[in-house]
């Protein structure tokens, strides 16, 4: 595993777009300008994949509306796939699981550690591009950082943890993260360990910054508050896993 400023091996982790609340939350932000570390625009796409995805993102849009409105579990496949007028098969060619409904959004972020790993400038530390990353998400209102008080990012948040199916297959999610990041870093038990920890302390970060904005705080409130624990954090994972000197 790779944790100073050295290149990791394998690839440079450049994929799809970066968690945890998808391209559609992250809109409906603060649209504040573009921060230091924030990913650059991705490559260009065929059109028959834009088609792809506007399709995935109409289905989506359909069935998160349903779900906001009367809950997860009141609310059956049949019922989406007839919202979004397509047939139950079709919909399932596109969402394997009717949680991948509300979730299929975090997959553009399962890369996102380990794009920001495999991009980062020379001499960069993977642990310093990922605290530079974070802190520029959270300067942005970026939703993965659980420092949003869209309403609708709200909304959203409110729905997928206080469903616990959401909430067992958004930790598939988390999986994937930290498999994806594991490569990035080297690969191998070492590497594992490393990205275990890391996505641990991202997830927890972004949980206590909505936890705090669902008790009725400001984003701008919450703010100072989230980036001197992010620094803490960030503090403690260099101790434990960058080498001494």
């Amino acid at each position: 595993m790779v944790m100073s400023g050295e290149t990791a091996g394998g690839g440079n982790g450049n994929g799809s777009a970066a968690g945890t609340a998808g391209e559609g939350a992250r809109a409906q932000g603060r649209g504040r300008g573009r921060g230091q570390g924030e990913p650059a625009a991705p490559p260009r796409i065929s059109l028959r994949e834009r088609k792809k995805q506007l399709t995935y993102r109409a289905i989506s849009d359909a069935a998160i509306a349903m779900f906001l409105e009367r809950g997860f579990d009141k609310v059956s496949v049949a019922e989406v796939a007839a919202a979004a007028d397509i047939s139950k098969p079709t919909l399932f060619r596109y969402f394997p699981a009717k949680e991948d409904l509300a979730l299929h959004r975090f997959a553009d972020h399962e890369d996102e550690a380990a794009r920001v790993v495999g991009g980062r400038g020379p001499g960069e530390s993977p642990l310093a591009a990922l605290h530079r990353h974070f802190l520029a998400g959270l300067d942005r209102r970026d939703p993965v950082t659980g420092l949003c008080d869209v309403p609708q990012v709200l909304a959203f948040h409110r729905l997928l943890y206080g469903t616990p199916a959401l909430v067992a297959r958004l930790y598939a999610y988390q999986g994937r993260s930290e498999a994806a990041l594991a490569r990035a870093l080297g690969d191998g038990v070492t590497a594992r360990l490393a990205a275990g920890q890391i996505i641990a302390v991202l997830r927890i970060l972004a949980e206590e910054n909505w936890r705090r904005i669902d008790a009725g705080e400001s984003a701008d409130a919450v703010y100072a508050g989230a980036v001197r624990a992010a620094e803490e954090a960030f503090v403690q994972l260099r101790r434990g896993l960058e080498p001494e000197g």
